[in-house]
């Protein structure tokens, strides 16, 4: 049985998205698009938020980008998509925030890195500066440390700490200890400043998922602001895919995370909503959100020597998923639904009839037929050449029926 988040950690309102205090987990994602390309990032963030994500994020690193944040906001608007926006500030935010109170009223949240304010003595200054902007325009921060860019200030100090001690830590532990204390005291002297400690996400990542799990594992335990997970970093394709699986099942499990991401370096070609439908995903199949039908299906095996119902698997999944954006209003709780796509007699009659509608097609030998069960019960038999035509309008049908009469 899964656990649902943890209900003691501060609740945050990004737009009108609630982030922590037991609120479901929110699905995030980021473009990848020159922000002052305002008709790329636009139609990218509508892309994200089409395919699921709720909260989307931005780079502000110029100027340019700056003074484009409230034109992509109108636009979004415009074409009726309010996710809100985060602007993502390393280095020069606190003059951008300064030079452009447009883009700051624009932005729904900021995100803040702590090793990437500022150096030296600069740091604290700027750092309280873009804080100071936050309380102003009343907005939410998340204090977003990475391993990448650790604030070597902190890491340097507890390293003259550790010298110290009798038995000293490994260097592993000094920089897990680093980065979560670079996030609590940054949070801290956020509050110090004016900040709300409803208005403060922290996350803290890194690459790495023993020593991610590690590093939240502790934090959760040492304070009560809204997380957000996410193994950065998390590479290409399936390794990517795996890794943040991993990382983030086992701490959701735990009752930690409030807000995730999934990091995942897109393959030339591919879409950036791969990271949403790999959120969901994850989400899903941990039984903590439903987003989309699931559709269940067989790995194939020397019975099932056609492809035929990997193809229909395949159609049937995608059609689900594109249909989904006006199902959401349409048919409130269609996305609770399973659909079985079976490839042979072994297991095909009984994952059929556990699905809520499901086919079991003929594997190699069989009897050229497919019944179809809904609901645990055989209500017709297909054969012929359009099995993939007929079974698709049957659970339209099924959606319809038993679907439709909740909108109404």
């Amino acid at each position: 049985m899964s656990i649902s988040p943890r209900k003691n950690t501060r609740q945050v309102l990004i737009g009108d998205i609630k982030v922590g205090g037991g609120a479901p987990i929110v699905v995030q994602s980021m473009t990848n698009t020159d922000t002052v390309d305002i008709t790329a990032t636009v139609n990218q963030v509508i892309e994200l938020s089409k395919a699921g994500s709720e909260i989307v994020r931005i780079t502000v690193n110029t100027e340019e980008a700056a003074k484009a944040v409230p034109e992509i906001r109108n636009q979004l608007d415009a074409k009726g998509f309010n996710v809100p926006l985060v602007g993502d500030f390393h280095f020069n935010g606190h003059k951008l925030l300064e030079k452009y109170p447009a883009c700051a009223e624009a932005l729904s949240k900021f995100r803040i890195n702590p090793g990437n304010v500022g150096r030296g003595k600069s740091r604290d200054p700027q750092f309280q500066q873009m804080i100071e902007f936050a309380c102003r325009y009343d907005k939410p921060v998340r204090i977003g440390v990475n391993g990448g860019s650790l604030d070597q200030a902190v890491l340097t100090r507890l390293l003259d700490e550790n010298r110290l001690q009798e038995t000293p830590l490994e260097l592993p532990a000094i920089t897990r200890e680093a980065i979560i204390i670079s996030a609590l005291e940054s949070a801290a002297r956020a509050e110090e400043i004016g900040l709300s400690a409803d208005k403060i996400i922290l996350s803290c990542k890194i690459s790495n998922v023993q020593e991610l799990i590690r590093i939240y594992q502790d934090l959760s335990s040492r304070c009560d602001y809204a997380l957000h997970l996410g193994l950065t970093e998390a590479g290409m394709g399936s390794k990517g895919i795996v890794a943040s699986s991993a990382a983030l099942s086992v701490l959701m499990q735990q009752g930690i995370g409030d807000t995730i991401r999934i990091s995942l370096t897109p393959e030339p070609g591919t879409a950036r909503t791969q990271e949403v439908i790999v959120a969901q995903e994850i989400l899903q199949t941990m039984g903590f959100r439903s987003f989309t039908p699931m559709v269940i299906s067989c790995p194939g095996c020397g019975r099932t020597t056609s492809d035929y119902f990997q193809k229909l698997a395949m159609e049937i999944q995608s059609y689900l998923r594109i249909s989904m954006p006006a199902w959401r209003t349409q048919y409130p709780g269609v996305e609770t639904m399973e659909v079985a796509v079976m490839g042979c007699v072994v297991n095909g009659p009984g994952e059929s009839k556990n699905a809520n509608i499901g086919i079991s097609l003929p594997g190699t030998g069989e009897s050229p037929v497919a019944p179809v069960y809904e609901d645990g019960e055989k209500t017709v038999t297909l054969k012929g050449e359009h099995i993939a035509e007929e079974f698709q309008a049957i659970v339209e049908r099924y959606i319809e029926t038993h679907y439709g009469n909740k909108h109404s």
